[in-house]
């Protein structure tokens, strides 16, 4: 039976998933709707499921705030995680961290940002979203490296592979917080 346990964070949930061992490999149930509301996972519709698969230890995403809620798991591999509430109120700026392995998932609401960092090659993970995603949907970007927030990243800086825009994203100061 999974586990839900609300965050600092109001609305972030860790979820701890039962993997079975199998003689082939495991088997998870990354989502089970009422299994989870029974633990106090809030009802939501996902609409889209994502898979995302890095080939390398160290590859660095985000910190990025959509317009919809999102639950993620790992299908495989092992990830550092980083969610900084980027929702106006007295929450704003707090940061969770999580290693998440595939006994683990995290439900992000909307307007919390989200990063990574894959600890191990050929990671995957999957993502259920409840608004289909577009380039042209509201986002918010905050700097990987503020120093405010002061993400500790698993890594050194320079063995980390990220994209230049989120490493000069404007920093949390600069930020104007999300409405609810």
């Amino acid at each position: 039976m999974p586990t839900v346990e609300q965050t600092s964070i109001p609305g972030l949930l860790h979820v701890e998933l039962e993997v079975i061992e199998t003689p082939q490999g495991w088997f998870k149930e990354s989502f089970h709707q009422a299994k989870l509301v029974g633990q106090g996972f809030p009802e939501v519709d996902f609409v889209q499921n994502n898979v995302a698969y890095t080939a390398d230890v160290g590859i660095t995403r985000g910190i990025h705030a959509e317009a919809w809620d999102r639950y993620i798991s790992p299908a495989a591999g092992w990830l550092f995680t980083a969610i900084v509430d980027l929702r106006d109120g007295p929450a704003f700026g707090r940061l969770e961290t999580f290693e998440l392995t595939p006994g683990q998932g995290i439900f992000l609401p909307e307007g919390c940002g989200h990063s990574f960092c894959t600890l191990e090659p050929n990671t995957v993970y999957t993502y259920l979203l409840t608004a289909h995603w577009s380039p042209d949907a509201p986002r918010t970007v905050l700097n990987l490296f503020d120093p405010q927030v002061a993400v500790p990243w698993p890594l050194p800086k320079d063995r980390l592979q990220y994209v230049e825009a989120d490493a000069t994203a404007p920093y949390l100061d600069a930020v104007k917080p999300i409405k609810r």
